[in-house]
C-alpha cells in the first residue's frame, strides 16, 4: 500500500475526503505497515508524514487511532475474536487492520456515533480489501457494537422501526 489513492471508489475526486477519513487511511497504512513489517510507530509515523497528501490528514486523529491500536492491540483482538469465523491471524492484513481500527474508535470513541465508525471502516475495506472484504468488517464491527453501545445501537433499531 504505497499511499491514499488520487480517487475513491466510484470516480469521486480525492478532495471530497475529509481530514479525518484521510486520517484513517493514513492509519490504516501504518497499521498495514506494523503488521508486515514491525515497524515502531516512530517510523511509521515518519514516514507516512512524508506521504502525499499527508497534510491534508487530521494528524492528531491519525496519532491517536494509530498508536491506540497498538497499545489496545490485546484488548481489541480479544473483543473482536469473539465475532470471527477464524483465528484473527488468518485475515488478510487490510481487513485485520481495519477491524482494529474501528474495534478502537468504537472503545475509545462514543462521540463518533457507531454507524460513521461502521461505514468509514467499510469505504476503507472497499477500498483497499479484497472483494467482500467490507461484508465481513460490517458484520464483524456491527456486532461488536452491539456490545460495546447497546443503548445506542437499540435506540437506532427503534428509531428505524418507528419511521417505518
Amino acid at each position: 500500500m504505497a499511499g491514499p489513492s488520487p480517487t475513491k471508489p466510484g470516480g469521486k475526486s480525492a478532495s471530497v475526503r475529509t481530514p479525518r477519513r484521510r486520517a484513517r487511511e493514513f492509519a490504516l497504512q501504518g497499521l498495514y505497515q506494523w503488521q508486515l513489517s514491525g515497524n515502531d510507530e516512530a517510523a511509521i509515523e515518519a514516514h507516512l508524514s512524508d506521504v502525499e497528501g499527508f497534510d491534508k490528514a487530521d494528524r492528531e486523529f491519525f496519532v491517536k487511532l494509530l498508536r491506540g491500536v497498538l497499545v489496545q492491540r490485546q484488548t481489541l483482538l480479544e473483543q473482536l475474536q469473539a465475532y470471527l469465523d477464524r483465528p484473527f491471524a488468518e485475515l488478510s492484513p487490510i481487513e485485520a487492520s481495519v477491524l482494529l481500527a474501528g474495534a478502537f474508535e468504537l472503545s475509545n470513541y462514543p462521540q463518533t456515533p457507531y454507524r460513521v465508525i461502521i461505514n468509514e471502516s467499510i469505504e476503507l475495506a472497499k477500498a483497499y480489501g479484497g472483494t467482500d472484504g467490507h461484508k465481513y468488517v460490517n458484520g464483524v464491527l456491527d456486532k461488536l457494537a452491539g456490545r460495546l453501545r447497546p443503548a445506542e445501537v437499540e435506540a437506532k433499531r427503534a428509531a428505524r422501526a418507528k419511521a417505518r
